[in-house]
């Protein structure tokens, strides 16, 4: 993808945006990149389904520095949660990627009621796009100020009527109209090439310094775990770190 594209031709590409563009959601070298066409997960197909027995615990795939990982980027942390909770979790998700919408569809509301409401988890979203849709999608979120998880989650719920789609731009349009945004404060959003930069600027470091290749990637407490959880599997790593 060329980093140096401006907004202004982003937002003509996101009017006739191919599905064929967005194949790199989730992966960009992964099996995703490689299918013929990428659809939103089945919300009743878990990624990892849970068996009625005992869940194993999600083996690590690595370990960050927990003061690194917390260090402040290009962007202000988005975060739910107390400061002092006892186990942090920073997701990097890509807004254009089923299994991130499938984790906030299936998991996320039990993770929030379980463990964030109840002050056990300080839970941090950041930005990891793989595409021009899915960077308009983070920015349509940032510019939605304190209603930022709220628009994420809009997006990741209506993920089948903006993703892949004839007229990216104008199916983002109308989700943004029902949050609030004029056609004026919409194309403000998507032409605030600072915001890009961020925005790209998040994703970057994640990459470099943190090694996100795919979406979802969870740090808790410094280990690191790829892929959509259920919330059993979430609470077998949290549940001990209590």
């Amino acid at each position: 993808m060329n980093r140096s594209l401006s907004r202004r031709n982003l937002l003509t590409t996101l009017a006739a945006v191919p599905a064929v563009a967005l194949l790199a959601a989730c992966s960009d070298s992964g099996e995703e990149a490689k299918a013929n066409n990428v659809k939103p997960a089945d919300p009743s197909t878990p990624a990892k389904p849970a068996t009625p027995a005992a869940v194993q615990v999600p083996e690590a795939q690595g370990t960050v520095d927990m003061a690194e990982l917390l260090k402040p980027g290009a962007l202000p942390e988005k975060q739910l949660g107390k400061d002092d909770a006892k186990v942090t979790i920073v997701e990097y998700a890509s807004m254009t990627c089923p299994h991130c919408a499938h984790f906030n569809d299936a998991t996320f509301p039990q993770l929030k009621s379980k463990y964030i409401d109840t002050g056990k988890v300080r839970y941090i979203l950041r930005e990891f796009p793989f595409d021009p849709s899915a960077e308009a999608g983070f920015m349509l979120a940032r510019c939605a100020k304190d209603n930022y998880f709220a628009m994420v989650d809009v997006l990741f719920k209506q993920q089948p009527s903006w993703v892949g789609v004839n007229n990216t731009k104008e199916a983002l349009l109308q989700i943004s109209k029902l949050a609030g945004f004029t056609q004026e404060s919409f194309e403000a959003c998507l032409t605030d090439q600072k915001l890009l930069d961020d925005v790209r600027a998040v994703q970057k470091r994640g990459a470099d310094e943190f090694k996100v290749d795919s979406t979802p990637t969870f740090f808790i407490n410094g280990k690191t775990y790829k892929g959509a959880m259920s919330i059993e599997e979430m609470s077998a790593i949290i549940d001990p770190l209590l």
